[in-house]
């Protein structure tokens, strides 16, 4: 069923609904829940999802400057082709979501719980899994500039696909993630640092 944007509204229960081409900034769903649900070619800058539950819905091609989503759950949904400067996922939870192709300049994921998740030919700006609790997270071709870990707690993370362009923050946080040979070269310097290791 097509949808308009004054569906959205705190608190609303959305059911099999498509929001297609529509502009969506400034709308505010906080604590709405989103079942079967798609958005397709839509402007959501400022889209306020506080505390809202995306079950089984799909994102394609969506593009905002800003979305913010702190506490919210994502649950069994993929997000294809989005262009987002920022989603904030703050203390939220993602659990089975797959993130293919796009560009998101800033993923906060700071203290959320974060399972089964694959991000596939991303382009991250920052990624923020500090203080996150992070099981069977899969990067596969993304590049990945900024990789925050502070804090964080990770459980067969895979990070072999990832580009580390620049920084990992929190580098003692990759306990329990893997990593290629070469990007172990690349981060050897900060793990002698972390571990106060002098080389010479």
């Amino acid at each position: 069923m097509d949808a308009t944007a004054d569906d959205l509204v705190p608190d609303a229960d959305l059911d099999a609904l498509t929001f297609t081409d529509l502009d969506l900034a400034g709308r505010d769903a906080s604590g709405a829940r989103f079942l079967e649900c798609a958005l397709v070619d839509c402007r959501a800058d400022g889209l306020r999802l506080d505390h809202a539950r995306l079950l089984d819905t799909t994102w394609t091609a969506v593009q905002a400057g800003d979305v913010r989503a702190p506490s919210s759950t994502w649950r069994d949904s993929t997000l294809t082709d989005v262009r987002l400067g920022a989603l904030s996922v703050s203390g939220g939870e993602w659990l089975r979501v797959h993130v293919v192709g796009g560009k998101v300049d800033y993923l906060d994921l700071r203290g959320a719980t974060v399972e089964e998740v694959r991000l596939e030919r991303v382009m991250l700006g920052d990624l923020d899994l500090s203080g996150a609790r992070v099981k069977r997270l899969t990067v596969v071709d993304c590049d990945v500039r900024r990789l925050d870990v502070e804090n964080a707690h990770l459980t067969d993370v895979d990070l072999r696909g990832a580009r580390l362009r620049e920084a990992v923050d929190g580098v003692g946080g990759l306990a329990g993630a893997t990593v290629s040979p070469d990007q172990l070269v690349d981060l050897a310097p900060l793990l002698a640092a972390h571990l106060r290791i002098r080389v010479g």
